[in-house]
């Protein structure tokens, strides 16, 4: 408690009097303690507390509890005790590197004792084999060994090494080494403490072990590139010799990472074979098996769940380290047989969150397959992807996405050339999305689908397909429900509808008319679509979307329009600014007007002033924006909406002042002077 109490950069000289006659008591009554280990450990326990005593008090007891352990007859006792007095050291004074050393030294000397007639007889009455018996050690020495090793010099790791090597049957502490030093340190050493296993003796401690050792170093760090070779086979020469499957595989595990990172094909395949061979020795089709040795490897996994998470870290590990994207048959083959492997454990009990990884695992692995130019072959394997993970659906978006990119790829590169064979190609591009939306459950996910599709379609001059996803998007906006699942919560779906429409009507712009199908045949529809659908009786969404469709209408008037798809005729240039054509848009319009002005006139209820105010502006702005208001009627429709947006002061006094100085400003523009009449008859009204 006074070590807690106290900050740790005091000095002796801060400590009064009766606190150190305290501590020294403390020290006396420890030193009167007749058995070893107890006094060794209650007065390494308490180190610490040499700093009430003296400044140099810790520096001097470290030395002497090492030599104490010296008398410590039994071996293993005397490495623990060694471990906790370096542990001890390392928290109360780690600048004392010099006792670390000592402890290891001073084990090293007695390390012979392992061997000697008093352990050995012990061990064979407890009918404890040697090598479990070295492994108690491996923890203890392991501990000393980081202490020792943590930002020590190459020079003192050197030595160590050296040390270690001039000790006959060494494998233990050469484990310890191993497993303690830095990667860098042991990889750049490989061939030498490759040597050193070699010289171990087998039946003290096991060779695969120090093997595994070695291998779990080289997945850290890099050996010299012209050892690498003869470092495998040098392990895999003890590896392959292995009877017992659990120590085989346990070390084959850590070299086939090794020679995943530094070999081809044909060397990793090798190796498959081998852990294949043993594996599975008692099936007799194994001969039968292909050259390609992987998905054998794979199949050895009998346990589904197994199975399916080793498939998950296989794809992890190529969508992370795979640079560029491949067309190899191999791979694809077995990366396929992978993804449908996580594609098929899906069942009703799978989590949301589960297969949205697995469905993000299976898009990495599609987005990083290529054939080039060869797009017959990459349509197949997408084709082919289709029908094997038709249950997740962020799998199938992926797919539509890709092949619409690829028909707009064919498209760009195959411009002047083979028209008719890439016209054909472009159609079954279409016609795989076509067929793919309507089995996604998401409905917002197949309208955008759709007009997606329609898009790629139109600018590909595929006019007809292009009709038909338009089309079956018009026909799903009935279905959309009222409320949708967002993030896992309830929302209602208005806001959703609101923004998809307003796409659509962007790109019904530009789709032309169909000869057989009457004018604005596909603006019709919607229309239809919008009054019929149920909307919420505290949305005022249906009269957004109407004013949006009066944008789109104002933007079909003009002579020409402001975008156009390439080699693509739009309305402008199929009719020519007919007065037809203006005569049916403008009929449109008073339908929609008409409808805007009935749901405004339903919000003259006391409750809904506000919302009739904010829509009354809102449609005032449009007018504003997109009429003609030297036309009599819109011009009083403007001005009954400018006063009816103010009638019942809910109006922002700020807004209507920008409003109307925007108004005055666009007057001086040319040919905008009836701006200025407008703006006379626009008064602004203050709250009272």
């Amino acid at each position: 408690s006074c070590i807690q109490s106290a900050s740790n950069n005091f000095s002796p000289e801060c400590i009064n009097d009766t606190a150190k006659e305290t501590c020294l008591n403390w020290f006396f009554k420890i030193a009167s303690i007749r058995e070893l280990i107890p006094r060794f450990y209650v007065e390494a326990a308490i180190l610490k507390c040499n700093k009430f005593l003296s400044k140099t008090g810790i520096s001097e007891c470290l030395p002497r509890l090492t030599s104490m352990i010296r008398g410590i007859g039994d071996p293993l006792v005397a490495v623990y005790a060694r471990a906790y007095l370096c542990r001890v050291g390392m928290e109360v004074a780690p600048q004392l590197k010099e006792s670390l050393n000592k402890n290891f030294f001073d084990f090293l000397l007695t390390f012979k004792q392992i061997h000697g007639d008093t352990v050995q007889n012990q061990l064979v009455v407890q009918c404890v084999e040697i090598p479990l018996y070295l492994t108690l050690y491996s923890p203890a020495i392991d501990w000393i060994l980081q202490c020792i090793a943590y930002r020590a010099p190459e020079v003192l790791l050197t030595e160590m090494m050296e040390r270690c090597r001039k000790l006959g049957n060494n494998a233990l502490l050469l484990n310890s080494v191993m497993s303690a030093f830095r990667a860098e340190f042991i990889a750049a050493r490989s061939m030498d403490f490759i040597g050193m296993i070699k010289e171990c003796d087998e039946s003290g401690f096991p060779k695969h072990l120090l093997f595994r050792s070695l291998g779990l170093n080289l997945a850290l760090a890099d050996p010299p590139e012209n050892d690498r070779l003869q470092i495998l086979n040098e392990a895999w020469k003890v590896i392959t010799k292995l009877k017992n499957p659990q120590d085989y595989i346990n070390c084959a595990e850590v070299w086939v990472e090794y020679t995943c990172r530094h070999f081809t094909k044909r060397e990793v395949n090798t190796v498959l074979a081998d852990v294949i061979k043993h594996m599975t020795p008692d099936r007799a089709f194994e001969d039968a098996y292909p050259q390609e040795k992987f998905l054998p490897f794979l199949d050895m996994f009998q346990k589904e769940s197994v199975r399916v998470e080793v498939c998950k870290c296989i794809m992890e590990s190529f969508i992370k380290h795979q640079q560029e994207s491949t067309k190899d048959p191999v791979i694809l083959n077995a990366l396929l047989h992978i993804c449908k492997t996580m594609h098929d454990s899906v069942n009703a009990l799978t989590l949301e969150d589960e297969k949205r990884m697995l469905a993000a695992l299976i898009n990495g692995f599609i987005k990083m397959v290529s054939f080039g130019r060869d797009f017959e072959q990459q349509l197949s394997f997408y084709v082919e992807a289709r029908s094997m993970f038709c249950n997740l659906e962020p799998v199938l978006v992926q797919l539509i996405h890709s092949v619409n990119q690829l028909a707009m790829e064919t498209r760009k590169v195959m411009k002047g050339n083979h028209s008719r064979k890439t016209a054909a190609f472009v159609r079954a591009c279409v016609a795989f999305c076509f067929i793919t939306i309507p089995s996604l459950s998401s409905i917002f996910t197949r309208l955008n689908l759709y007009l997606h599709s329609g898009q790629v379609a139109l600018a590909n001059q595929c006019l007809s397909q292009a009709d038909a996803f338009f089309k079956a998007a018009v026909s799903l906006v009935p279905e959309v429900p009222k409320m949708i699942s967002v993030d896992g919560k309830m929302r209602p779906s208005d806001a959703f509808l609101l923004e998809f429409l307003c796409n659509f009507f962007s790109t019904l712009l530009v789709v032309p008319d169909h000869p057989e199908q009457g004018v604005l045949f596909l603006v019709r529809g919607l229309l239809n679509v919008i009054q019929d659908y149920t909307w919420e009786d505290n949305s005022d969404d249906k009269i957004r979307i109407y004013t949006n469709v009066l944008h789109l209408l104002s933007a079909m008037t003009q002579e020409a329009y402001i975008y156009h798809v390439d080699k693509v005729d739009s309305n402008d240039t199929l009719y020519g600014g007919d007065s037809k054509f203006l005569t049916e848009i403008n009929k449109l319009c008073e339908t929609v007007i008409a409808q805007i002005l009935d749901h405004l006139k339903t919000l003259g209820k006391e409750e809904t002033l506000k919302r009739q105010s904010q829509l009354a502006l809102y449609f005032f702005n449009t007018i504003l924006a997109h009429g003609d208001l030297r036309n009599n009627k819109l011009n009083q429709l403007s001005v009954n909406l400018w006063n009816l947006a103010q009638k019942h002061g809910f109006a922002d006094t700020k807004t209507m002042v920008k409003t109307l100085e925007y108004i005055k400003r666009r007057s001086n523009q040319p040919e905008m002077s009836h701006f200025t009449d407008l703006a006379l008859r626009l008064p602004l009204q203050s709250r009272t």
